[in-house]
């Protein structure tokens, strides 16, 4: 029997997957970790960390689908989630697309997503 958070784990991975695979072998994940994360202070370690956030999302897609280690792939993915609006998608605001550019919607959403993954059942006290 499929649990009732599959198909929110299914499409938050697909997301991550599509997210993160063709900068994989596009030079995409190179060029932000050349362009933008060298440039505001993490030089000379701008492609590791970029390599770093692609590879979490892409083992945090598998496990979502594998349905193991739900809690910490979800927070390690949050918080790069959190990083990118504090670092790239807060300035731009609110909208990805429509009312703005490239703005933190998209994460906002992601990390709801996560979260309710992690605690399907609510915050409940343990006493």
């Amino acid at each position: 029997m499929i649990d009732k958070t599959f198909i929110l784990r299914a499409a938050v991975a697909i997301i991550l997957l599509t997210h993160s695979l063709p900068g994989m072998f596009d030079g995409g994940v190179n060029a932000f970790g050349e362009s933008y994360l060298n440039q505001v202070g993490f030089a000379p370690l701008g492609v590791p960390i970029a390599w770093a956030i692609k590879l979490s999302h892409v083992v945090c897609a598998i496990l979502l689908v594998l349905n193991r280690y739900i809690k910490p792939a979800a927070i390690v993915t949050i918080i790069i989630l959190f990083m990118g609006i504090v670092m790239v998608h807060f300035k731009e605001g609110w909208f990805v697309v429509g009312g703005g550019r490239n703005g933190m919607e998209y994460n906002f959403l992601l990390i709801c997503a996560l979260v309710y993954i992690m605690f399907p059942n609510g915050l409940r006290s343990r006493a």
